[in-house]
C-alpha cells in the first residue's frame, strides 16, 4: 500500500497512482486529525472525495505516530495526551476518539488504537503495554458504529517471542476483520524481524489479512511474504524516490552517482513504468542534480510501479506453486547469497 500519510502520495496524483497499479492507500489518523481536521473531511464528502481516490483507503490509528513523539506525549489507561507538532497545542485520542475519527474519514479499513513501545523496553513494560493495548482493542471494537468498513486488531509484544504469541491470542480472541503485527522494524536487526514475525503469523487465521504495519524494503517483502505476510505499507518506495534512490531487480540504483551522466538507458530494462518507457538514466541525473520538482514525479512512479509489480510477480508465484524458486531467481539477480 502506497503511503499517503496527509491524504496525497507525495510526488503523485491519483492517475498516477491508478496508472502504477496501486489498489489500496494508507491515509494518517492522527495527521488528518490535526490538518485539515476530520470534521472538515467530513463535510467535505469524506476521504476518498476530498483526495480524489475512488479505491480503498485503510487509514492508521496513530499510535505510531504518537509513540514517535516522544516526551510530547503522556499515555495513560484512558488514551494519550499530546502537543502537536505542528503548533505545540494539547489534544487526546483515545481509543474511542481514534475510531470516530477513521469513521468520519470514511476510512474502508481502520486501524485499532494502540500502543507501539520502543525496540529498547524492557520486558515488564512491553508486557504491561500490550495489555493496555488489548483493552484499547476491545474498546475500539465496542465503539465501532459504521458496519460498512473493516476494523483491524493489532497484535504487539516487542521483541519478546512469548509475548508476541500472548498477544496474538488475545487480539484474535476477540474477534477483526483482519490482524496486523505492529511494533516491528523500530530499530531491531533483520533476523529478530523475521524471528517475531515468525512467531506471529502461524497464530493468525487462514482466512483473514495478514498486515505488516511500516516494512519495508523488497527483500522484506519477500521474506515476509514467505512467513505467511498478506499486506505491507512502507514510505521507502517515495522517501527513497525523491532522494534518488531508485529500485530495480539488481538492488538499488543511486540516480545521483555520476556513473549515470551519459547514461542513455532507462532506470531497468524491460520495465513497463512510465518512467522507463520514455526516459533516460542522463536526463533523471539531471533532473535530480537540478532539484526539478518532475525529479521527485517520476522517481517516485518507477518506485512505486517496482514495489506493486514485485507483490504482483510474488503473487503468481504462489498461485503457480513456484514461490521458492522465484526467492531462489531474486536474490540471484541481486547477486546476493540464498539462504
Amino acid at each position: 500500500m502506497p503511503v499517503g500519510t496527509q491524504g496525497t502520495v507525495k510526488a503523485l496524483t491519483p492517475a498516477n497512482l491508478v496508472e502504477v497499479g496501486a489498489e489500496i492507500i494508507l491515509g494518517n489518523t492522527y495527521h488528518l486529525y490535526l490538518r485539515p481536521g476530520h470534521n472538515l473531511i467530513e463535510e467535505m464528502g469524506g476521504l476518498h472525495k476530498f483526495m480524489g481516490w475512488d479505491r480503498p483507503v485503510l487509514t492508521d490509528s496513530g499510535g505510531y505516530q504518537v509513540f514517535s513523539l516522544g516526551e510530547l506525549r503522556k499515555i495513560t489507561e484512558d488514551g494519550v495526551r499530546f502537543q502537536s507538532h505542528i503548533d505545540g497545542s494539547y489534544h487526546v485520542i483515545t481509543p474511542e476518539t481514534s475510531i470516530s475519527i477513521q469513521e468520519s474519514l470514511g476510512s474502508d479499513i481502520m486501524m485499532c488504537f494502540d500502543e507501539c513501545p520502543p525496540y529498547s523496553a524492557d520486558y515488564d513494560y512491553v508486557k504491561n503495554s500490550l495489555d493496555m493495548t488489548t483493552r484499547w482493542a476491545r474498546r475500539c471494537k465496542q465503539s465501532k458504529k459504521n458496519d460498512s468498513g473493516a476494523l483491524f486488531g493489532i497484535i504487539q509484544g516487542g521483541m519478546y517471542g512469548n509475548l508476541r504469541k500472548s498477544s496474538a491470542e488475545d487480539i484474535i480472541d476477540i474477534g477483526f476483520d483482519g490482524y496486523a503485527i505492529g511494533g516491528l522494524s523500530v530499530g531491531e536487526t533483520k533476523p529478530l524481524m523475521y524471528e517475531m514475525v515468525e512467531v506471529a503469523t502461524p497464530l493468525m487465521p487462514d482466512d483473514k489479512p495478514r498486515y505488516l504495519m511500516g516494512v519495508g524494503t523488497p527483500e522484506d517483502l519477500v521474506e515476509c511474504v514467505g512467513r505467511g505476510v498478506d499486506m505491507f505499507d512502507c514510505v521507502m518506495p517515495t522517501r527513497n524516490a525523491r532522494n534518488g534512490m531508485l529500485f530495480t531487480s539488481s538492488g538499488r540504483v543511486s540516480i545521483k552517482n555520476r556513473r549515470y551522466e551519459r547514461d542513455s538507458g532507462p532506470v531497468e530494462e524491460g520495465c513497463r513504468c512510465y518512467t522507463c518507457i520514455n526516459f533516460s538514466r542522463a536526463y533523471l541525473r539531471h533532473l535530480y542534480m537540478a532539484k526539478e520538482i518532475l525529479s521527485s514525479i517520476l522517481n517516485t512512479v518507477h518506485n512505486v510501479h517496482y514495489y506493486i509489480s514485485l507483490i504482483n510477480n510474488i503473487r503468481k508465484a504462489i498461485e503457480q506453486d513456484s514461490f521458492k524458486d522465484f526467492r531462489k531467481q531474486f536474490y540471484q539477480l541481486r547477486g546476493a547469497p540464498v539462504n
